[in-house]
Order: structure tokens, then sequence, then C-alpha cells
């Protein structure tokens, strides 16, 4: 009984220390981005047939997902296995211009998926790529 105990304990201790590891949870958050953009992507591309209704979905998804990173770049997080530039503490501005143009983005692509015009939508998915790519470009280590 004793040995049940202290392992769960150990447990739910190493799950507290994930769960306050700044580090971890952005990147957890940040993986749940590629399934999202890679269906989109697909449908755009024509890989798969597009689905207006699965593309919204997508789309609002996608839009949910770029409220939540954020948070998890505290003062202090740029240390240890991070791809995280130095750059998001040190302009501050230009970093919160990376963001707020990437939420604009993803809410004018959710708006713009509900439509089903198609080549709106493969114009707009477009220029939210390129607020990902910017971002990556200037805050993120290749």
């Amino acid at each position: 009984m004793k040995k049940m105990l202290m392992a769960s304990l150990a447990l739910l201790i190493a799950g507290q220390a994930f769960a306050a590891d700044p580090v971890s949870q952005r990147k957890e958050t940040f993986k749940q981005y590629k399934p999202v953009v890679g269906e989109m992507g697909k449908m755009v591309k024509g890989e798969i047939p597009y689905n207006k209704d699965e593309f919204a979905k997508q789309a609002a998804k996608l839009e949910q997902l770029s409220q939540q990173p954020w948070q998890y770049f505290p003062a202090g997080s740029g240390a240890g296995k991070t791809d995280a530039k130095p750059e998001i503490w040190s302009k501050p501005a230009d970093w919160q211009k990376a963001i707020d143009n990437h939420k604009a983005a993803t809410a004018k692509l959710k708006q713009v998926a509900l439509t089903g015009d198609l080549a709106a939508i493969k114009a707009q998915f477009g220029a939210t790529q390129q607020t990902c790519k910017a971002c990556h470009k200037d805050f993120r280590k290749d």
C-alpha cells in the first residue's frame, strides 16, 4: 500500500512539474497546430476534397489555438531546450505585433471559411501561413 501511495505521489509531482514548465506547455500547444493546419493545407492544395464545413471547423479550431501559446512565454523561459529566440523578450513590442498579426489572420480565416469562397479561403490561408513564417523567422531558432 505504501509503495502504491508513493508511486502515485511521484506521478502527481512529476505531472505538476510538467504543467508548471512553460517550455513544455508551449511546445505541446504548438503541436496541436500541425494536424489542423495540415488538413486545411491539403484542402486548399486539392490533395483532399474541399469540404466547406470541415474547413470551417478546422479554421475555428485554429483561431482558438491562436489564443493559447503566448501565455507560455513568461520572462525567464528562454533558457534550456527551447527554440525560442531571445528577441521574444528583448523586443516585446515586435513580439506582440507578431502575435496580434497571427491572431487577426486566424480570426479572418475563420470568417472567410464560412463563406465557402475557395479563392478567398486560399488567399487568407496563405496570408495566415505568412504570419506563422514571419514569426518563426524573427522569433524561432531553426
